[in-house]
């Protein structure tokens, strides 16, 4: 869920002009004021308001079930007998969406288990009623209280959701798709002992955003603008349905050196996409 870093929020209601503010204050007075209405509309800051304050004291699981029951997201779950099998695993899974198919996740492996955690970026620790399900990651830098608590959620009992490719799908060659996964999950799953659970969810977009996206990259410009869309996305999946497809655990025996972590990561990558068809697809590859 590491995209929805533009929702920020102070004394646990969103501001936009806050939040500049806070970054950069002499950014915010040269901004006109049309552009900070704009951005206002896009991140639907008085309707997320609305919402956030009437769930306030809603905490955790609850919170994420008020919030999909907001959106009127109905979330189907399919190959749970393989959720019910797996013990003490990592969940990866591809990132369609951005945000709404991490809460779906979080609400289907909370049917079944709530000790679960999530690695989240600084900025979504800033959310308070979900605050208890993530594990904080700085992507800016080293922390080493965040690095011990990282390590620490991987040694505990406590399942692990994960979205390894750190950013929500982009369109490629036509194509729905992740961007390449990084490593870490399954350096952290093998050193821990921990098996890997992988995980299909469904969704795309709007092609707007695939679109800029493609144009933001093609013009050489490194920040990702189209991630301002990101909440916009969100109330574009109100009344749809989310599809969870969970794959036959992986032991993490699997994993030896016939192939170094970054060739793994991107064979499980390829295999979460399979699960789509067949939730009991098998973990097929071949040594590179």
């Amino acid at each position: 869920m590491a995209d929805q870093d533009v929702v920020v929020q102070s004394d646990k209601l969103i501001d936009i002009e806050r939040v500049i503010a806070g970054k950069n204050p002499r950014l915010l007075r040269v901004i006109p004021k049309f552009l900070i209405r704009y951005l206002k509309r896009v991140i639907h800051q008085d309707t997320l308001n609305e919402a956030l304050h009437r769930h306030r004291n809603e905490i955790g699981l609850e919170f994420v079930t008020a919030i999909l029951d907001e959106f009127k997201v109905k979330v189907v779950v399919k190959g749970e007998e393989n959720l019910l099998s797996a013990d003490r695993f990592v969940a990866v899974s591809n990132h369609p969406l951005g945000g709404l198919d991490g809460m779906a996740l979080m609400l289907a492996i909370g049917k079944v288990r709530e000790d679960f955690v999530v690695p989240s970026n600084d900025f979504l620790m800033h959310l308070p009623n979900m605050r208890s399900l993530f594990i904080p990651v700085n992507k800016h830098g080293s922390n080493a209280d965040n690095i011990g608590q990282f390590n620490d959620a991987f040694s505990s009992e406590k399942a692990i959701l994960y979205f390894p490719a750190g950013l929500c799908s982009r369109k490629i060659k036509g194509n729905i798709i992740d961007l390449d996964w990084k490593k870490t999950f399954l350096s952290k799953a093998k050193k821990y002992n921990r098996n890997i659970l992988p995980v299909h969810i469904s969704g795309r977009n709007s092609n707007f955003f695939y679109n800029l996206a493609n144009l933001r990259k093609w013009l050489g410009l490194k920040a990702n603008i189209e991630m301002l869309y990101l909440v916009d996305e969100m109330f574009r999946q109100s009344d749809k349905e989310i599809v969870i497809t969970f794959g036959k655990p992986i032991p993490t025996a699997t994993f030896d050196r016939r192939m170094n972590d970054n060739a793994w990561a991107s064979l499980i990558r390829e295999h979460v996409y399979k699960l789509e068809a067949n939730p009991d697809a098998p973990f097929i590859f071949e040594s590179l």
